[in-house]
């Protein structure tokens, strides 16, 4: 899998690849979270508490708890092999500062998308955005507490995903459960690049 700019240079000089990737969803679907269990630097967070001035223009169903919120972006790095270092941007959710995303995917080679199942609803922005600009992306169902109340299929029928668009069931509270989400990501930019082979006859 190649990446922008000076960065496959890098690489053939022993340098590893860099990637940036994006990680979005919906208000309170946990990318801040995704961004901090995962980054192996500390990450930057431009979160500020909740005011008063949020009352009636931010959507708190399913998420009351949530004190702080994105005003910008979330920072983080993680090294998925000797070869490739990903970059993440969290993007913001509330529909206020969607008109970033079209900074911040400048340059970008994929997404994670987070869906809650609470509330599927908040995810199709994304869904729509990546699909709309022809950037893979991969989706995870972040299952807070454990709770699974909805199969893998019945989530892909109700976000309306095609096919090819890989989904898991993740907590990304849990490191290992966001790495895996990331290599997800990986493997499926590196089988959109691989070659279709041609027919035989």
């Amino acid at each position: 899998m190649g990446s922008a700019g000076s960065d496959n240079g890098a690489a053939a000089g022993g340098a590893p690849a860099a990637v940036k990737v994006l990680i979005a969803g919906g208000f309170g679907v946990g990318k801040t979270t995704m961004v901090s269990s995962v980054s192996e630097v500390p990450p930057l967070r431009t979160e500020e508490y909740m005011t008063r001035a949020s009352i009636g223009v931010d959507d708190l169903e399913g998420v009351a708890d949530k004190a702080t919120t994105t005003v910008a972006l979330d920072f983080g790095r993680i090294t998925v092999t000797p070869d490739l270092v990903v970059y993440l941007f969290g993007t913001p959710g509330q529909e206020r500062f969607w008109f970033m995303w079209n900074d911040l995917v400048n340059g970008a080679l994929g997404a994670v998308v987070l869906a809650d199942t609470r509330r599927l609803e908040t995810s199709f922005a994304s869904i729509d955005f990546f699909e709309s600009r022809g950037i893979p992306f991969v989706v995870g169902v972040n299952c807070f507490n454990g709770v699974r109340d909805r199969t893998a299929d019945e989530i892909r029928e109700a976000l309306d995903l095609d096919p090819g668009v890989p989904l898991q069931l993740v907590d990304v509270r849990e490191r290992h459960d966001a790495r895996d989400l990331l290599l997800s990501l990986v493997e499926h930019l590196m089988t959109l690049q691989a070659p279709v082979p041609e027919p035989v006859g």
